[in-house]
């Protein structure tokens, strides 16, 4: 699972020196990037961050262009359908390989109707308990869910997300009966786990810090595989489950007809910006670890992806239509 970040590094390094050798022809006038979530939100400042530094690269304005709605699929279906001539592309985010595993009825055809430009980035998370909780641990959580059946919740902003998926992944791997509750949205659910009325909730890292940092949550274990330097002291959930490994994903892609030399050009356009000092100093800032992946290795990764979430959703019995 997440195996291939390993050439990440590689890839930023190559990018800042090697010659925009694709880029030579392309783009020919303005590009529109889609956002499949309204202007303001972690997904838009990240797509705002890279519109300025490819415009700034290719001497051309890219429009970020919001669409948001129905769990991404506007936005990747308005990608799906735009001209495949490299000047539309789109943003998404672990809904895009969950979608396909959750619903059978959908506006495109994941696999089909669009391909893989990059991973631009992914987000550690983390699960985490209120303060007030009767366990600081995994094992204590784990040894207290069993000894109440039934009775711990765990929060969502919704079904069908990531932390959804990811909590469901939990329950499966620890052989846990604990109850899912969902919410419109991170902000109810992480209001609710503050103030007690769920038991636990995996969330983004960046997102629930603050919380922890103030004693109001507890933050028992990384999604991760290894261990994070910037939380030496938080232990993983592989650690105490072996093969547990989750990440929130944001990527690009592009209408499936697109040339493989647009894809090219694009991907190392990208990998350019994100190798810049201070587009990665806004990373670290929002909690995030650039990837940069080539345009083949993204593709392997929501192929295999979406055969995960599939296997975890039927498991759990998970469908939305």
């Amino acid at each position: 699972m997440f195996r291939r970040f390993g050439t990440a590094i590689a890839v930023l390094a190559l990018a800042s020196v090697a010659p925009a050798s694709h880029a030579a022809e392309f783009p020919a006038h303005d590009t529109r990037l889609v956002v499949p979530f309204p202007a303001g939100g972690p997904t838009d400042v990240i797509a705002r961050i890279l519109a300025q530094g490819l415009d700034a690269r290719w001497g051309q304005p890219v429009v970020v262009e919001n669409r948001p709605g129905a769990g991404t699929m506007i936005g990747a279906a308005a990608v799906a359908k735009a001209p495949p001539d490299g000047h539309t592309f789109g943003m998404v985010i672990s809904a895009y390989t969950i979608n396909p595993a959750i619903r059978t009825q959908m506006p495109y055809d994941t696999l089909r109707d669009l391909t893989g430009i990059t991973q631009v980035a992914r987000a550690n998370m983390a699960l985490v308990v209120p303060a007030s909780a009767p366990f600081d641990d995994l094992p204590g959580l784990m040894a207290h869910a069993r000894a109440h059946p039934g009775k711990l919740s765990y929060a969502t902003p919704g079904p069908g997300t990531a932390t959804h998926l990811a909590g469901e992944m939990f329950k499966k791997s620890a052989d846990l009966d604990i109850v899912h509750v969902p919410y419109n949205g991170s902000g109810p659910a992480l209001t609710d786990l503050l103030g007690g009325r769920v038991d636990m909730m995996f969330d983004i890292v960046h997102s629930v810090r603050p919380h922890v940092a103030g004693g109001k949550l507890k933050m028992l274990a990384l999604t991760a595989a290894s261990r994070d330097p910037a939380l030496p002291d938080v232990p993983v959930l592989a650690d105490t489950l072996p093969g547990f490994e989750v990440y929130s994903v944001i990527g690009l892609v592009a209408p499936a007809a697109t040339p493989p030399h647009l894809i090219a050009a694009l991907q190392e356009s990208v990998a350019g910006v994100m190798a810049e000092p201070a587009v990665q100093q806004r990373f670290t800032e929002l909690g995030i670890t650039p990837v940069a992946s080539p345009p083949a290795d993204w593709n392997a990764f929501i192929a295999s992806d979406i055969a995960r979430w599939t296997t975890v959703a039927r498991e759990a019995g998970i469908r939305i239509d």
